[in-house]
């Protein structure tokens, strides 16, 4: 009856031990299952973070060069407008030059006119 109690005894320790060895396992298996989850995880963030940096870097990239182009435009056109008024302004002053010169010659013609006429008038006198 010993020898019974003994080996009853035996096969129960047997069967925990082997018990708590899968159960230990199965405990390992789950941390390193959930420690390689949070790796992943990590990185998982890591690359969202460095994705979000670089469109963001892109992003104002775009934005500084569409302000450079707008620069670049309004100061084209600013050039183009000078251009204009001085182009304005040289025909404005040709035309005032030419107004000039004919009223200068129409005022030489009538004075002419007007000292044939009273040097008509001094010999009828």
């Amino acid at each position: 009856m010993k020898k019974l109690i003994l080996n009853i005894a035996l096969v129960l320790a047997l069967v925990l031990s082997v018990s708590c060895r899968e159960t230990k396992e199965g405990a390992e298996n789950a941390a390193d299952k959930i420690e390689n989850a949070a790796e992943e995880a990590g990185d998982a963030i890591e690359d969202a973070a460095n994705d979000a940096a670089d469109a963001a870097e892109e992003a104002m990239d775009d934005a500084a060069d569409a302000a450079s182009d707008a620069v670049d435009s309004v100061k084209e056109g600013a050039e183009e407008a000078m251009d204009d008024v001085k182009d304005a302004a040289n025909k404005a002053m040709e035309d005032a030059k030419d107004k000039a010169n004919k009223a200068v010659e129409d005022a030489k013609e009538k004075g002419a006119d007007a000292m044939k006429d009273a040097a008509d008038k001094l010999k009828d006198n």
